[in-house]
């Protein structure tokens, strides 16, 4: 069997996806930088960098598959610039890397941001969605990206789009800006909360997604990996009931979450220290972010868990890693 290279293998989803394809007797050769290692897992490591196409080159060689989950995933950087040379120039040059390599198919990974939120119903894949709808480098960062995998794509290229929701669960290594919710309960650190919401889903449903894209998915399309759509307000009292912990009862204005979020973004951009929410996370939180998985589900056979188990599995790890 033809290895199957996975890039950001040693990042949450990524992970994940690794070790699902490695359960499913894949050889998985994993694209790390310089230094960085896949915990727990036996897989091939080659190392590269999303802006070094060469390094690409190498890692795709003889390789029958790719899953390209690597990401510049934050909601704040000092320097956006570097978002967009990951994550808009480094699927063009993974997927260019592939296609000289030969591979039967690419499976990449996307963002539910990337998916139209009308509000006055689900989103899902047919939802219209433009440039201009994204709020933050991070979102129109990763909508470019996925035009540029769109844009192979067309040209005949077989690459199959999947977009998770908010993954939770185990191994949430830095964490994520979402396992960062659970991190912050947990110390004590979320006194209070906004009206919004977000779609939960299990990481290690979201990792086999990607297996059942690559195996079912057509060239081209996009499938929402999701599972339940929560309020903040839920998710904080289902992680309450887990952790046997007080839920915050206190539901900050917007207009007082979105002064927060600019001053501290302000000093974010003296100081060159991440803000504890920044104004941009505050802008994306105005709208809920629920969709529809029932694409997913139909066409891959996509059966994800409930938002409870992601949400244990997430409070499980960050205990552990006290």
């Amino acid at each position: 069997m033809k290895p199957t290279l996975v890039t950001g293998a040693s990042g949450f989803v990524g992970w994940h996806v690794a070790r699902t394809l490695l359960e499913r007797g894949h050889h998985v050769r994993a694209l790390v930088r310089t230094g960085s290692q896949v915990p727990e897992l036996p897989v091939e490591l080659v190392t590269g960098d999303l802006r070094d196409p060469e390094s690409l080159t190498r890692a795709a060689a003889g390789c029958g598959l790719v899953f390209h989950v690597a990401a510049d995933y934050r909601l704040w950087s000092k320097h956006s610039a570097e978002m967009f040379q990951s994550n808009v120039d480094g699927v063009r040059n993974v997927l260019t890397a592939a296609e000289t390599a030969g591979v039967d198919r690419v499976v990449y990974t996307s963002t539910v941001g990337c998916i139209g939120m009308p509000q006055s119903r689900l989103g899902d894949e047919n939802e219209p969605c433009t440039l201009a709808d994204m709020t933050g480098a991070y979102k129109r960062s990763k909508f470019l990206g996925e035009q540029v995998a769109l844009e192979f794509a067309r040209k005949g290229f077989p690459v199959v789009i999947v977009n998770p929701t908010a993954p939770m669960g185990d191994h949430d290594f830095k964490p994520t800006p979402t396992g960062q919710i659970v991190s912050d309960f947990l110390r004590g650190a979320t006194p209070a909360f906004i009206d919004t919401g977000l779609n939960i889903v299990n990481v290690r449903d979201v990792a086999l997604g990607h297996i059942l894209a690559c195996e079912r998915g057509k060239p081209g399309e996009r499938y929402i990996l999701g599972s339940e759509n929560l309020t903040l307000r839920q998710i904080l009292q289902q992680l309450a009931e887990i952790a046997g912990r007080k839920a915050p009862t206190i539901e900050l204005p917007y207009f007082v979450a979105w002064l927060a979020g600019a001053v501290g973004t302000a000093i974010a951009g003296i100081t060159g220290n991440p803000p504890r929410a920044s104004l941009e996370a505050v802008r994306m939180a105005k709208k809920k972010m629920w969709v529809s998985h029932a694409k997913a589900t139909r066409d891959l056979g996509y059966l994800p868990g409930p938002a409870r188990t992601a949400l244990a599995d997430a409070v499980a790890w960050f205990e552990r890693a006290k």
